[in-house]
């Protein structure tokens, strides 16, 4: 559990970002380079890229003043300098939350304790399948067991701020249970995201009409064993998102550039990681690009969690922060 300062501090700048209709999330992509080849993602391998300074991170959060700042990539531990980043973005006792999203390969029980000393709040990693499926499907050797080994080498109060993330597609959606019972087994959180195939072009990962029978089912499942055992973050709105944009293969209303958005490699913003522009402010993104938005071929983790309604984010966020 956070302080209770900390607790306090973080929804007093939920509540003052819904007013001034600031964003709730900015992920900070720290680097394009990453260690793994997912087949469900457009990055992978060594991308020509600009990288700033950690110092230029800090100065962006402190200007987009977000509750939660999410640092990826790419692999963001591919960059050496990841803990003055982290000490770029904190401010003792107060907002942001800070979540380093990774795929795990290059996470290490001492690299973990470093990051966790230098501010992370929490961990979001990646798992697709719950055995060896996910070394082929991210292409990277002895993955799964790399993770299971470094779980299994935390304390229990370590491994109660790793929550895994399962992003659900086609070939593993019957594979949703057994990935929640192993984080149980595992003591850890999990949390499940949907499928976009703007990152590859391909829409054989997305659930066909065919298969929505089967997976409401499953959400149902999935929705008791939130109820049961307390470590599943995604709601019964959230699911249902799922359900809707799988149906549908698109969700009006994206607010991205506004309840949520990207600081770029080099500092720059972009309204989404999945739409790469550079702007210098929050404000030339939502000219530009928010008002005219008209994209709903996404319901990614961010997006998802960014745009539920504000009695849902109070809600849902005083959650986790009490766990």
């Amino acid at each position: 559990m956070k302080s209770l300062i900390r607790t306090l501090a973080l929804l007093q700048r939920g509540i003052g970002n819904y007013i001034r209709k600031k964003p709730y999330c900015v992920s900070f992509e720290v680097t394009y380079h990453c260690n793994a080849r997912c087949k469900h993602c457009h990055l992978g391998g060594l991308i020509e890229e600009h990288r700033a300074m950690p110092e230029i991170y800090g100065e962006r959060c402190n200007q987009l003043r977000p509750v939660v700042a999410q640092v990826s990539g790419g692999e963001p531990l591919l960059r050496n300098d990841l803990e003055r980043i982290i000490e770029a973005l904190r401010t003792p006792n107060r907002a942001p939350y800070i979540v380093v999203t990774t795929n795990g390969a290059l996470l290490t029980k001492e690299r973990f304790r470093s990051l966790c000393k230098s501010g992370v709040d929490s961990y979001s990693l990646s798992l697709d399948y719950p055995d060896e499926r996910h070394n082929e499907f991210r292409r990277v050797p002895r993955l799964f067991q790399r993770i299971q080994k470094l779980i299994k080498e935390l304390e229990p109060e370590e491994r109660n701020i790793i929550t895994i993330s399962c992003v659900v597609q086609r070939d593993n959606f019957r594979d949703l249970i057994a990935i929640a019972k192993l984080a149980k087994e595992w003591g850890v959180n999990i949390n499940y995201s949907t499928y976009t195939w703007l990152r590859t072009k391909d829409k054989g990962y997305m659930l066909t009409k065919k298969d929505l029978a089967e997976f409401k089912l499953i959400v149902a499942r999935l929705l008791d064993f939130r109820k049961r055992y307390k470590n599943l973050f995604a709601t019964e709105y959230v699911f249902g998102r799922m359900i809707r944009f799988f149906e549908n293969g698109f969700i009006p209303d994206c607010r991205a550039g506004q309840t949520f958005l990207i600081v770029n490699p080099d500092g720059t913003l972009s309204p989404c990681g999945l739409i790469n522009k550079k702007y210098d402010t929050q404000e030339e993104i939502i000219q530009d690009f928010s008002r005219m938005n008209v994209c709903g071929d996404c319901n990614t983790s961010i997006r998802a969690n960014s745009e539920k309604p504000a009695r849902y984010l109070m809600r849902d966020n005083l959650w986790t922060l009490l766990k």
